[in-house]
């Protein structure tokens, strides 16, 4: 099923909660286990109008169905930890629904997958899940183990599909800012095919792509930013419950905001000091210059509205202030409240010819209480519970006086201060081979934090490679 809605994901989670609860306490004639596989079979149908199987994956701590993430929000978190649970403790990785099963088809599914997720010791309960259904005749339901969905769908393969993404939307960027610059025609199909690869990743995992974004590189910051703004952007709107049609439109206005630096003078743009009034000037005229360029790719292409407006708004302010000077106030939209809480983002920690790039999480700090930065609070906060305190690819000390660089955000919003890192080296600088991953929530036999930051400090000055861990 393409573009299923948020309600659509959120019934079948709820009935498939309910019914694997009930085929678990109660036989299979009773009149509320009837009920129950009844509407996960009428949950399934939306998804299986078509001739597409649905596939159903576990990827660490976060339900796919299909390529959307199942609902985990404060009004389902109950009932995708409950589905979780069942398919991780039962070894499953992935339950494909090849078509629309029989009532006693998935009520045996059911039964079966919620007795071999029961506590027991027998580490191969996905053979015995295969065999009971192979042996009731199950045809319409397919299952696959955790390590085959590893092997197709885990880190690596992730790590993997997430960087080709990522440096095809740096060579498309690199294009479109060139080719502007020099007057050539843009190829508009590449760039929304870059913008696609990206919501398609950011959906699909999140924190692979995202973790790429830590990845700095000073040659090539213009056409990094576009990208590292778009991948933020999309994510934000994620997290603010855009639909996949805006997320696209999101994503292409982030990736194209900045168009208007291609016509700004290179002197300008690389110059080390201070700028003077005059090329202060020059420098935010590319606002109004990007609208102009974004307009311009009409003639091959349609080029979404939101994009020409993102453009020419991301550096306003709703209170008037920022550029390009506004005669009357208006009030940006959405998409460029969140391209320039993003943009904000990733040039403060990014280091440039004038600057260089600052602590993540003091840069955070500001983005959060500088009332008079200007930014969307919303925003913000979403930029913040996505990323975490400490970014991805944030190098930290510990009170335990290790060295370690933030892997992922915790997925407890209690915990953003401490997120999940990989230590580096030992209490006494000895590296680690391999350098495992610590949950900074875990505690210790007495309830105390195990390990907590004290200290964020610069890659370079241990000479660490981030791109070696996270890229």
């Amino acid at each position: 099923m393409v573009g299923a809605t948020s309600e659509v994901h959120r019934s079948l989670l709820r009935a498939l909660y309910s019914a694997l609860r009930t085929v678990g306490s109660q036989p299979a004639t009773s009149p509320e286990a009837v009920r129950w596989v009844q509407r996960t079979r009428a949950a399934l149908e939306p998804y299986l109008e078509g001739s597409d199987p649905l596939l159903i994956r576990v990827l660490r701590s976060q339900l796919y169905f299909g390529g959307d993430p199942a609902p985990n929000d404060i009004g389902s978190f109950v009932y995708h930890a409950h589905v979780l649970a069942t398919l991780k403790e039962a070894g499953v990785g992935a339950v494909q629904f090849r078509s629309l099963p029989d009532p006693r088809e998935l009520e045996t599914f059911l039964r079966l997958l919620e007795r071999v997720s029961a506590p027991q010791p027998d580490p191969s309960k996905v053979q015995h899940l295969r065999k009971g259904m192979a042996a009731r005749g199950i045809r319409s339901i397919v299952v696959a183990s955790a390590a085959q969905i590893d092997d197709a769908y885990g880190p690596g393969a992730s790590k993997e599909a997430a960087k080709r993404t990522y440096r095809l939307s740096i060579q498309v960027s690199r294009e479109l800012f060139t080719g502007t610059r020099l007057g050539r025609s843009a190829n508009v199909a590449e760039v929304r095919q870059a913008v696609q690869g990206i919501v398609e990743g950011v959906l699909s995992d999140e924190a692979s792509l995202g973790g790429l974004s830590a990845l700095r590189s000073y040659d090539d910051y213009l056409f990094t930013h576009a990208v590292n703004v778009c991948i933020f952007c999309v994510a934000i709107g994620r997290r603010l419950g855009l639909s996949k049609a805006q997320l696209y439109d999101l994503g292409h206005a982030a990736l194209v905001h900045d168009l208007g630096m291609s016509r700004i003078p290179r002197e300008i743009l690389t110059k080390p000091s201070a700028l003077s009034p005059e090329e202060r000037r020059i420098m935010q005229s590319h606002t109004w210059l990007g609208a102009l360029s974004v307009f311009d790719l009409r003639d091959y292409g349609d080029i979404p509205l939101h994009s020409m407006i993102a453009a020419y708004e991301h550096h306003l302010r709703p209170d008037g202030t920022g550029y390009p000077e506004q005669r009357r106030l208006r009030e940006p939209t959405i998409f460029s409240k969140i391209i320039a809480v993003a943009a904000a983002f990733d040039a403060a920690t990014n280091e440039r010819a004038y600057q260089e790039g600052r602590p993540a999480d003091k840069v955070m700090l500001e983005l959060w209480k500088d009332e008079s930065r200007g930014f969307d609070p919303v925003v913000v906060k979403a930029l913040i519970n996505l990323l975490g305190i400490y970014p991805v690819g944030t190098c930290v000390i510990l009170d335990s006086y290790e060295l370690a660089l933030v892997h992922s955000a915790n997925s407890d919003a209690a915990f953003l201060h401490r997120p999940v890192v990989r230590l580096l080296s030992d209490a006494d600088g000895v590296w680690l081979q391999p350098a495992p991953l610590v949950d900074l929530a875990d505690t210790d036999d007495s309830g105390r934090f195990a390990r907590s930051i004290i200290k964020v400090t610069s890659p370079e000055r241990y000479g660490i490679d981030v791109s070696h861990h996270l890229g």
